[in-house]
């Protein structure tokens, strides 16, 4: 069994999803959905 790596996630992206979050036009879900992250790693 191989193990898999952990996703690498950059400061652009993360930059990105805040504020995305921030906006406010989208619900955190359609947000997580979008960008195939859990609901959890993204807040407002």
């Amino acid at each position: 069994m191989s193990k898999r790596k952990r996703r690498q996630l950059s400061a652009e992206f993360k930059a990105r999803i805040a504020k995305e979050a921030l906006e406010k036009e989208k619900t955190i879900q359609q947000i997580a959905q979008e960008n195939d992250i859990a609901p959890a790693q993204v807040s407002s």
